[in-house]
């Protein structure tokens, strides 16, 4: 989420600065290998303004390791 908001990536706003209290920055992984939703981010899931699918995440909630590639999809209720 922080890199998507310096980099001016649309659809990703992170209005609570990660604070997993509002879900503007929900996407959809089509690829990398991340640890499960914490309990906190499967709440916060259903609050989005999209519905959640089996691959929706919180960007905010993803730590990337230096070199690793990830492919996301943002929800079109938030381009």
């Amino acid at each position: 989420m922080q890199t998507a908001v310096r980099n001016g990536v649309s659809g990703i706003v992170g209005q609570c600065g990660g604070a997993l209290s509002c879900a503007t920055c929900h996407v959809f992984l089509a690829s990398g290998d991340f640890p499960p939703q914490g309990e906190d981010e499967d709440e916060m899931l259903d609050c989005a303004a999209t519905e959640r699918e089996d691959n929706s995440r919180l960007s905010r909630q993803l730590v990337l390791a230096e070199g690793q590639e990830v492919r996301v999809t943002i929800p079109e209720a938030q381009l």
